[in-house]
């Protein structure tokens, strides 16, 4: 699949509805000037798709097939998450709804710092890394996926710093900046981000 097959169909949409990550992501798209009009999918009255897959790459493509195969567009889905090695890489594709509930960023950030406190000893830093997975496909059955990967290191705060941003962002430290996710600004966090990452490779695709 070329970038010019679905370029030429006018619109693609972001398969999400989740709010933080569509701000995030229409403003990288913005910045891109992509010569086609990218809607969240909820503006077509698409609703979440059943992410029963077992990695992010998997959980993506669900994702985008899904919008794909209800707008009869082209589509593009990101699956995101935090992945700490020390808990064997949770809470990973599992982390929006970490706590039970999907998408309550508070309870998820509680469950995470519960379940590290027996790792932390020796003011010893906790590693972590942010994982982004976009997923574009041409049309609902299309057999070649394009798949842009974005991974951010850092480590993990013992309390939330920050207001910005969404998820664990407030626990996501950068330790050679001496902030956390939530402390930076839009901009500065999508130059560097997971998301920001993948994005990047997504743009240099289209010049191929």
């Amino acid at each position: 699949m070329s970038a010019q097959d679905w370029l030429s169909q006018g619109t693609l949409v972001l398969a999400s509805n989740n709010k933080g990550k569509i701000a995030e992501f229409e403003k990288m798209f913005a910045e891109l000037k992509l010569p086609v009009e990218v809607i969240p999918q909820g503006k077509l009255n698409i609703e979440d798709a059943i992410e029963d897959g077992l990695s992010f790459i998997e959980n993506a493509i669900i994702k985008a097939r899904h919008a794909s195969r209800i707008s009869g567009k082209p589509a593009i889905a990101d699956d995101s998450g935090i992945c700490v090695p020390l808990l064997g890489g949770a809470p990973g594709i599992y982390s929006a709804r970490y706590a039970g509930e999907h998408g309550d960023d508070a309870a998820n950030n509680q469950k995470l710092l519960e379940h590290l406190k027996p790792f932390r000893q020796d003011g010893k830093p906790i590693q972590a890394m942010f994982v982004c997975v976009l997923a574009l496909v041409q049309h609902a059955d299309d057999p070649l996926p394009q798949i842009f990967q974005g991974i951010w290191t850092g480590e993990i705060l013992d309390a939330p710093r920050g207001a910005n941003g969404f998820g664990y962002d407030p626990l996501f430290l950068l330790p050679e900046l001496g902030v956390s996710s939530a402390e930076m600004s839009k901009e500065e966090k999508n130059k560097i981000s997971h998301r920001g990452q993948a994005m990047q490779l997504f743009k240099a695709s289209l010049t191929k």
